[in-house]
């Protein structure tokens, strides 16, 4: 009874777990840029949902007089061409771009862990099918996808999310594959495996666990790359539709009127994009240096 007990217990000791995670923290707080993109994605969250309580504007309603107004005291980055408050909607869109791009991320990360275990476990042709399924996805540019659907069919919010997760997984599954690999042939697998533990039992108890360092950094570049995306096609006009905007749809309006000098309709907008998607970048690039074995000297 008691070697089926420690068959159950993770392979990684709750010590042993939480020193690696202190040792993992202090790691990424000594990376300057990743912490510069953490507070910059913090800012950007409270921004975009906190600053709408504190900075309330008429997000739905044309407004005539007051289109295309400079910044002023009333309105701090200007006005649009239907006379919307320009920072109020930096806060309404960002919201949208942020809720798409973490929902988006996040379910890319899922579907690509889930396909990328059961992959690497498998082995043999079932390994080499699911694979040559993603190289195939992976050789049709994603934005070439968004286009068609686009074209097709009009998406709503959890559409647009639904869309993004299911061609954004293909990166995350590659990843955790190879990290499945080399796991499964770890001893604590083999152990489990011998005394007669099931093939669920032995992802999810063993593989998933100790995969969480290279799905955590996978699902950072994932939101990265889904507001990107989700800024591609609604700067070409295939986003969220109107009254609703993001970032990119702000861009896509703004550049119409850059020409008339109206530059607080296109550098805010702008200046978000590559902010939040460098953040996002950046704490990646941090915590993947932090949860480096061969980097912890």
């Amino acid at each position: 009874m008691s070697s089926l007990t420690s068959l159950d217990t993770p392979a990684v000791q709750p010590e042993l777990a939480a020193s690696n995670t202190r040792l993992a923290v202090r790691r990424f707080l000594r990376n300057r840029l990743a912490v510069v993109g953490l507070g910059v994605v913090v800012f950007f969250v409270l921004f975009c949902f906190v600053g709408p309580l504190l900075y309330s504007t008429d997000q739905t309603h044309t407004l005539l007089q007051q289109v295309n107004e400079s910044p002023s005291r009333a309105h701090w980055l200007g006005t649009d061409a239907v006379g919307h408050d320009e920072l109020g909607r930096l806060m309404y869109g960002g919201k949208v771009s942020l809720i798409v791009g973490l929902s988006a991320g996040v379910l890319a990360t899922v579907i690509g862990t889930l396909w990328g275990a059961a992959a690497g476990y498998a082995g043999g042709w079932i390994d080499a099918f699911m694979m040559r399924v993603v190289d195939a996805g992976i050789a049709i540019p994603a934005l070439f996808i968004l286009l068609v659907v686009s074209a097709i069919t009009t998406p709503d919010l959890g559409g647009l999310v639904l869309i993004l997760g299911l061609i954004s997984w293909l990166v995350p599954s590659r990843l955790v594959r190879a990290e499945t690999l080399t796991l499964k042939n770890r001893d604590f697998v083999l152990t489990l495996r011998a005394t007669g533990g099931g093939h669920a039992r032995a992802i999810t108890r063993h593989i998933l666990p100790n995969s969480v360092s290279t799905v955590i950094v996978a699902a950072t570049f994932q939101i990265a790359d889904a507001i990107l995306l989700v800024a591609y096609v609604s700067y070409l006009g295939l986003g969220v539709q109107p009254p609703s905007t993001d970032w990119g749809g702000m861009l896509s309006s703004g550049m119409t009127a850059a020409y008339s000098g109206y530059w607080w309709l296109i550098v805010p907008p702008g200046l978000a994009i590559i902010l939040v998607v460098w953040a996002f970048n950046a704490i990646g690039d941090g915590l993947r240096d932090a949860f480096d074995v061969r980097g912890r000297a």
